[in-house]
């Protein structure tokens, strides 16, 4: 790049052609000149620039007449719902026990063994006297009773659609879901958990239909414990749980009163089934359905909504009587006409629609 004296640049005359020679025309030189007249290369001026939306943060318009500045603003991030993950530790496993003629035997066993340290030491009445009590049978005794408070004290008995939640000193231990007669450790704590198919049914809970009207609702919802660890020890109490989580997902989902379309009512129960099983899946419980089985409207609402929805109803009514009415006046009087049984002007028309029009209304509107 070359730099000159500042002054106005003109361009030079060139001759069309050279003297002595073929007519050669001679191009200007491709440069861009200013007061500085600086060379500026040409394949610079091309150059794809980025759209305007990728590189300029948006702006916030002025308003007009105050000189305010436009101002910058930074695009608010968007806040997600955060994830509710179970906990990886406490998940529902098997628990290690043994069948209950195990520990029938070791109770049988110990009873047997405190027999025969009887005998030994010669306390049973028309016996001989034996060694006595000394500190031999009393370790006996204390072996062979623990054997059979051991053994007896262990046993359970497991039944179809119960499970027995196992636990030591706090800690997890696993999970029971055999049925019959079982041996458990006695020293770990039992927890029975109900793992059938249940019903509940809650009471009346708030919710709102699509207008923004206040409603109850009462709902049935069929759910089940499918991981007992984290439905007994996971929260303290997943019945209550359940019951919270109906009530967030009716604050969400509007609801109609019956009577509506049904797609819409299909509609809610699905939403609703949605929600509050994506909600307690984390803590162990697995939810069926969730239905309406009946809406009301609030009481602070429900004298006003009464009256509009008769209202409603009452005009609907009256708009399918008209429709029907104006259909018979307008049959009677068209086969009247074309069955040449009478002969009317447009006044005679006009009379007979309006006094036919009064008898069917007056018909329509006796009771039965």
């Amino acid at each position: 790049m070359s730099t000159t004296t500042p002054h106005t640049h003109e361009p030079e005359e060139h001759p069309e052609s050279l003297p002595g020679g073929a007519g050669t025309a001679v191009r200007p030189p491709r440069l861009i000149h200013n007061e500085a007249t600086t060379e500026i290369p040409v394949h610079l001026l091309f150059r794809d620039e980025p759209a305007p939306e990728a590189r300029r943060p948006a702006v916030v318009n002025r308003r007009q007449g105050t000189g305010e500045q436009p101002r910058h603003v930074r695009p608010a991030p968007v806040r997600r719902r955060p994830e509710l993950r179970p906990d990886p530790d406490l998940q529902e496993r098997p628990a290690r026990v043994l069948p209950g003629a195990a520990g029938v035997l070791a109770g049988l066993g110990g009873v047997a063994g405190c027999l025969a340290t009887t005998w030994w030491a010669g306390v049973l009445p028309g016996e001989a006297p034996g060694a006595g009590l000394g500190a031999a049978q009393w370790a006996a005794y204390a072996g062979t009773g623990a054997l059979g408070l051991f053994g007896f004290g262990g046993l359970a008995r497991g039944r179809t659609g119960r499970a027995w939640v196992l636990g030591l000193f706090g800690r997890y231990r696993g999970t029971v879901r055999r049925t019959g007669l079982l041996w458990i450790n006695p020293l770990l704590r039992r927890r029975r958990a109900d793992v059938r198919l249940r019903h509940w049914r809650s009471g009346a809970v708030p919710a709102a239909d699509a207008n923004g009207v206040a409603l109850r609702v009462v709902v049935l919802v069929v759910w089940r414990v499918r991981d007992t660890a984290r439905a007994l020890l996971g929260i303290e109490e997943h019945e209550t749980y359940l019951r919270e989580c109906v009530e967030s997902a009716l604050a969400r989902v509007p609801v109609e009163l019956p009577g509506g379309a049904r797609s819409g009512a299909d509609a809610a129960g699905d939403a609703l089934t949605r929600l509050v099983a994506a909600d307690v899946a984390p803590v162990g419980v697995e939810v069926f359905s969730v239905q309406p089985v009946r809406v009301e409207y609030a009481p602070e609402v429900a004298a006003a909504m009464q009256r509009r929805r008769i209202a409603a109803l009452d005009a609907q009514q009256r708009a399918t009587m008209l429709s029907s009415v104006v259909d018979s006046v307008e049959d009677t009087v068209t086969r009247l006409t074309t069955r040449g049984l009478v002969e009317l002007d447009d006044y005679e028309r006009k009379a007979l629609v309006r006094d036919l029009t009064v008898a069917f209304c007056s018909a329509r509107r006796e009771p039965a």
